[in-house]
């Protein structure tokens, strides 16, 4: 078996995580509106869409459940609902704004799973394109981003509010 070495992530693993004393990452977003500034594209009553400040592509999406949950299991079914609905209509806004070959649908549940934000659950949304990893990360460190969060921001935001 062949491995791809991304050790440009362990200094994210190794940061993950708040300062003490200032809370669920989640939990603070949720109490926001959105804007370019916190990230937040989409508030709804239970979801919350977000773009990642580390994003591994392009359009790295985040989507939360309002409510402090740190499992699945431990959803409502209503907030189920509205993730799973906060997920779909990321993947439109994805799929419309960028015109990705794929997405990356995922979540990590705990530290050891590889989760930044542990205890609020959320499901990453990543899109990709054919060809689009390359060694940059590998052997230089740095990811190459070909937009900037305030673009993909802007970008993401019209296409969700034109999304019914």
């Amino acid at each position: 078996m062949k491995r791809l070495w991304a050790g440009w992530r362990m200094a994210y693993v190794e940061k993950a995580g708040l300062k003490p004393g200032t809370g669920c990452l989640f939990c603070r977003l949720a109490a926001l509106k959105p804007s370019e500034t916190n990230l937040i594209i989409e508030k709804r009553d239970d979801c919350l869409i977000v773009l990642n400040a580390f994003p591994y592509n392009c359009g790295h999406l985040m989507v939360a459940p309002i409510k402090h949950r740190p499992w699945t299991a431990s959803l409502t079914t209503g907030e189920r609902a509205a993730v799973w609905d906060g997920m779909a209509r990321s993947e439109t806004a994805l799929r419309k704004a960028y015109r990705p070959h794929g997405i990356n649908v995922g979540l990590n549940l705990g530290r050891p799973a590889g989760a930044g934000v542990v205890g609020h659950v959320h499901f990453h949304l990543v899109p990709r394109w054919n060809g689009d990893t390359n060694f940059m990360p590998v052997v230089a460190g740095t990811k190459v981003l070909p937009e900037s969060l305030d673009v993909t921001w802007k970008r993401l935001r019209e296409v969700l509010g034109s999304i019914a």
